[in-house]
């Protein structure tokens, strides 16, 4: 810092800018020269004056390093608070837009729990039913030996009737893969109910049998529509299913085997696997909901209500992503829902950000809802131990199963809600699957609200700094039957 050549260039710098010049700075060679010129007693004047000199020039430097030291934490400081009070923006203004990537790759990292779905198949909606290790999300309606073997989902024998989801579902596309024997009788069961009492009453059946075994061999819609498409047992077998109103399509191995129409469709109910005679295996289950629409437009807050904002601060990005800063507040949809399908794309600006999404909201009441948790951290490294419940868990009720997302990463959110029951995906794995056992009431605080409210996007605290887009939701279609 202090080397001769770096006096140089502060010197000649100095002198450039105004600022006094001491001699010394010219170098030991020139005060060497002048020793040699002088007598001494001119020489020790000379002395005294130049050390004179140096001590007047070095309180100056050292009081103006000082003076430059105390503007510059001053300045951090400011806008230290700046950025916590209104998301380094000042009041009043739009919000700087922060500089994110925006590709499939940054939805979900490649240490995240994804189960069998690559980032692009979270970026455009696709859900895991089976995380290839437990059957959470699923529940026995049979005494059938239900288990789960290196990633597989196998039974063998017991009594027949289904495995199915928790969750129920209306219009989705379904794909999995499927082993099955020359004695095996199986299906997929769609929009059923748990203990189906027939294949064209109260569910659809796509079956999984070879022509001996059944009329309705495999691909075929039991009781509806019959293939003449033909597998070989033993091998895995991809089929493919696209269920949309009264419009049923279905593929094996790419060929198409069902095109079905019902005038009067089931509109929802669980997936099931079916046991009936024989081993049969599944594997790769996953869903993707369709027809779920846009309740944020991308261009400005129509739509929503920021009547409760408080602290807050919304805006819309040039990228069309809903801006949260700050907190307390609220921002509120005009729609309200009961049992519905809700999803989004999150980011949070810093690490330990703290937001949630509130739902089956009472109107106009501050955040008065059930609150799917925005919250990135774990404790103890150690994924399964969420902080303040987890992004995905249900706030006070039921902790997010493992974290599935990271701050500053663009992360999916998907909310699936029927009656007491609340499934939540992030980046396509299932976190929570929960009913609410509580008795009925109005106010969700108390007790268990089957009414349709409103959705609401949480800013928890000065600290909020949270992206939104691509924001869905839709009711669910009634069942019907």
């Amino acid at each position: 810092m202090f080397r001769h050549s770096g006096a140089l260039v502060r010197h000649a710098s100095s002198a450039a800018k105004g600022y006094p010049v001491a001699p010394w700075f010219c170098g030991p060679p020139v005060l060497h020269e002048l020793s040699i010129a002088m007598p001494n007693t001119i020489m020790n004047a000379r002395s005294n004056a130049i050390n004179s000199y140096m001590r007047s020039f070095i309180q100056f430097s050292f009081c103006f390093l000082v003076a430059i030291v105390s503007i510059c934490l001053e300045n951090a400081h400011a806008q230290h608070e700046s950025s916590l009070k209104s998301g380094q923006a000042e009041r009043g203004h739009q919000p700087h837009e922060p500089r994110i990537q925006d590709t499939a790759a940054d939805v979900a990292g490649d240490d995240l729990f994804v189960g069998e779905l690559s980032p692009e198949d979270i970026t455009i909606g696709w859900l895991s039913l089976f995380d290839g290790e437990s059957l959470f999300g699923w529940r026995a309606a049979c005494d059938a030996d239900w288990k789960v073997v290196d990633r597989e989902i196998r039974v063998t024998s017991g009594e027949v009737g289904l495995l199915r989801t928790t969750t129920q579902f209306d219009d989705f596309i379904l794909k999995l893969e499927f082993k099955a024997t020359d004695a095996t009788n199986s299906g997929v069961f769609l929009r059923t109910s748990p203990q189906p009492t027939s294949p064209v009453e109260d569910c659809y059946e796509l079956n999984i049998a070879t022509p001996d075994l059944s009329e309705f061999s495999t691909g075929a819609l039991v009781g509806r529509e019959k293939t003449d498409v033909i597998i070989e047992p033993g091998q895995w077998t991809t089929l493919v299913i696209r269920a949309a109103g009264g419009n049923i399509k279905a593929f094996v191995n790419g060929n198409e085997t069902v095109n079905y129409h019902d005038a009067d469709p089931l509109g929802r109910g669980y997936i099931g696997l079916q046991h009936n005679s024989g081993e049969v295996a599944f594997r790769n289950i996953v869903i993707k909901p369709i027809g779920v629409t846009p309740i944020f437009n991308g261009e400005n807050l129509d739509g929503w209500d920021t009547t409760r904002k408080e602290s807050c601060e919304f805006s819309v990005t040039s990228r069309g992503e809903l801006r949260i800063v700050d907190g307390r507040g609220q921002i509120e949809s005009d729609g309200e829902y009961a049992d519905f399908i809700f999803s989004t794309k999150c980011y949070t600006g810093a690490e330990g950000l703290n937001s949630g999404v509130f739902f089956r909201c009472i109107p106009d009441d501050m955040m008065n809802g059930y609150e799917s948790q925005i919250q990135n951290q774990f404790k103890n490294d150690d994924p399964t131990d969420p902080v303040d419940c987890g992004t995905g868990g249900i706030f006070r009720r039921s902790n997010a199963r493992v974290i599935s997302s990271r701050d500053m990463q663009w992360f999916s959110k998907t909310i699936i809600a029927t009656g007491p029951h609340v499934s939540v995906w992030v980046n396509g794995y299932q976190v929570t699957d929960w009913s609410d056992t509580r008795e009925p009431d109005a106010n969700p605080r108390r007790g268990r609200r089957l009414e349709a409210g409103t959705i609401i996007f949480q800013g928890h605290d000065p600290t909020t700094d949270i992206l939104l887009r691509d924001i869905r939701a839709r009711e669910l279609n009634p069942r019907n039957r």
